[in-house]
């Protein structure tokens, strides 16, 4: 078990685990999940930790098969500019590796914005806290349960 699905058992929300074996080699972790598990790559969603410039962290939930647009998310925070958090700082706040980190179960609750196209989708995918493991939620619980805003990112 990870700290997400523990997360969403106590809270009582419908889910999936999809688990496949991870090739250490792959770098591609969402686009690896997408492969193995032969599943729609727009509806498998990565978590990427940011921070802006006052170094205060934040959450992008997107489809592994964009990149995030680093200008319209700092809009949507209404942030003067975000970047990449570095790993150290990603991997001590929410508690789970590069490649592995899950929107859900983060030791600090950061706020948190999901791509608006999940939206469109009665089941969205994200890391489970591990590689090789993912979830299978609406993205209306996703949301709710993160208190995370949609936008356009």
């Amino acid at each position: 078990m990870t700290p997400a699905i523990n997360l969403l058992k106590k809270k009582g929300i419908r889910f999936d685990v999809l688990s496949y074996q991870h090739d250490p080699l792959h770098q591609q972790f969402g686009l690896e999940a997408v492969e193995k598990l032969n599943l729609p790559a727009e509806q498998v969603f990565k978590t990427l930790v940011l921070e802006d410039a006052d170094h205060q962290l934040l959450v992008a939930i997107v489809p592994v098969s964009q990149q995030v647009n680093l200008k319209m998310l700092a809009k949507a925070a209404k942030v003067k500019k975000v970047q990449m958090a570095p790993q150290q700082k990603v991997e001590n706040t929410t508690g789970y590796i590069l490649g592995g980190v899950s929107p859900l179960g983060q030791k600090k609750r950061l706020t948190t914005y999901v791509h608006h196209s999940a939206d469109s989708f009665d089941v969205m995918y994200v890391s489970a806290g591990k590689r090789g493991l993912e979830i299978a939620l609406a993205p209306k619980d996703l949301c709710s349960l993160l208190n995370a805003s949609l936008a356009d990112f």
